[in-house]
């Protein structure tokens, strides 16, 4: 397949039949409304199975049954509708099933608006689901990235048993660019998926059962022992970052997805007054790249964290960073999306910025 035009999220919802989907449960919500409508033509052409359920905690109770069940299945929302999902979503972690989420962030809180936001950051990672869970959540910055990563994130969801989240924003699900399907992906030696709730026809002499209630709070405990060894091995693993002109920079900008975009113009705008700015990339903001910080040089006069809310992402940078340089915040909120110009005034005035 040559490189295509395409809006961000039709791409999404072809990388997703790419990577394999065999079910795609979910419910209409701006700005990602196109990735269901394409997959409810497409994916039923393909011989799959498409449901527009009554609302988004129906849909993500029929994910958790179609990955109880082995399938690679996935659903997409955006912000006010993932909230609803958080319970099914702490379901299927704790019953360690895999599936892909896809989340299209618009501004909030509450229902907020319908432009582009990345103020789900705590959604994302922390989780807002019950209990001590993580999702593997990938932040990518163009719609090549994210169709990269979205055809491997099936593969990754199953290799850990494990909910992958894609985030982007409404920018990026409602863009178009030049995009190309083939790229390779990452492939994993995936194991059998015998634990999959088949009927005992497929699993001779026992029953499997996807479960996430545990009464004895001894069995519960090990269960989170359990779980948390899995995420520190998808921590040394999995973490994911770019680092960009990280030579001797006077200042570091941190910023992912859509703002990564804009900082990388910043920074061009920035070299020309004569002041070297490096940037670290998440790639994936769960598990966070904490490591990257240790690169900065200890000339640098500061790191400026660059995002689409009033200051989520901002916690992480303060913890990487462990108070060895001053950090400082630039961010836009409600769907307001910054000019390259108003970043490197932020860098120019950093002082101003400066948060701890």
């Amino acid at each position: 397949m040559a490189k295509v035009l395409m809006k961000g999220n039709e791409a999404i919802a072809l990388a997703a039949i790419k990577g394999g989907v065999d079910a795609f449960y979910g419910y209409p919500i701006t700005p990602q409304n196109e990735v269901p409508e394409y997959l409810s033509k497409h994916l039923i052409d393909a011989g799959k199975v498409f449901l527009q359920a009554e609302s988004e905690v129906s849909a993500i109770n029929m994910v958790y049954g179609a990955a109880g069940a082995g399938k690679r299945v996935m659903t997409s929302s955006s912000s006010p509708g993932i909230a609803l999902k958080q319970e099914g979503i702490s379901y299927i972690a704790a019953a360690e099933l895999p599936c892909l989420i896809v989340s299209v962030m618009r501004g909030g809180p509450g229902l907020g608006g319908i432009q582009p936001s990345q103020a789900d950051y705590y959604q994302a990672t922390r989780g807002g689901g019950n209990g001590d869970y993580n999702l593997i959540v990938y932040a990518p910055e163009s719609i090549q990235e994210t169709i990269d990563t979205v055809k491997g994130a099936f593969d990754t969801a199953d290799y850990y048993r494990n909910p992958v989240l894609v985030l982007v924003d409404g920018l990026i699900g409602q863009m178009m660019e030049s995009v190309d399907f083939d790229r390779p992906t990452k492939k994993r030696d995936l194991k059998p998926k015998d634990w999959a709730t088949t009927g005992t026809r497929n699993h001779p002499g026992r029953r499997n059962v996807a479960n996430s209630l545990h009464l004895d709070p001894a069995l519960l405990e090990q269960h989170n022992i359990h779980l948390q060894k899995k995420y520190k091995e998808i921590a040394e693993n999995e973490t994911q970052y770019e680092m960009i002109n990280m030579e001797n920079p006077d200042y570091v900008i941190v910023a992912y997805g859509t703002m990564a975009r804009i900082a990388r113009t910043a920074i061009e705008m920035l070299q020309e007054k004569g002041i070297k700015v490096g940037m670290i990339r998440p790639i994936t903001i769960w598990p966070y790249p904490e490591k990257a910080f240790d690169a900065i040089p200890a000339t640098t006069k500061g790191i400026l964290c660059c995002e689409l809310s009033m200051g989520q992402m901002l916690d992480d940078v303060l913890i990487a960073n462990n108070g060895r340089h001053k950090v400082g915040f630039f961010g836009r909120a409600g769907g307001m999306v910054p000019d390259p110009e108003e970043i490197v005034d932020a860098i120019v005035n950093f002082t101003q910025r400066v948060v701890k």
